[in-house]
């Protein structure tokens, strides 16, 4: 489905662990971290549920703002999620579905 530069934010749980990352393919990335090949912060926190995406133009400008996403607070990083999945459902299962 969405095969371009995109920044995601994972969880565990609505307000928990939160990972923040940059792919061009996030359909395949999804799939990746739900099926355990991704080892590492995801892995070790069970942060498989996608609560935010935003796709961008180029992945320069993904990768800019991931570092921004990251620089913030976790209290603004959960108010960006609530603007867009008020409900903290699982995006992924849009996606990989």
């Amino acid at each position: 489905m969405i095969k371009t530069p995109c920044v995601y934010i994972l969880t565990n749980k609505p307000h928990g662990t939160l990972y923040i990352g940059v792919t061009s393919h996030l359909m395949k990335r999804c799939w990746e971290h739900q099926n355990g090949f991704v080892k590492g912060f995801t892995d070790t926190y069970d942060g498989h549920k996608l609560v935010y995406y935003k796709i961008h133009p180029d992945m320069t400008l993904a990768i800019t703002r991931e570092q921004q996403f990251k620089r913030r607070n976790h209290a603004w990083k959960l108010q960006l999620i609530e603007g867009h999945n008020p409900d903290w459902r699982d995006r992924g299962e849009e996606i990989v579905s």
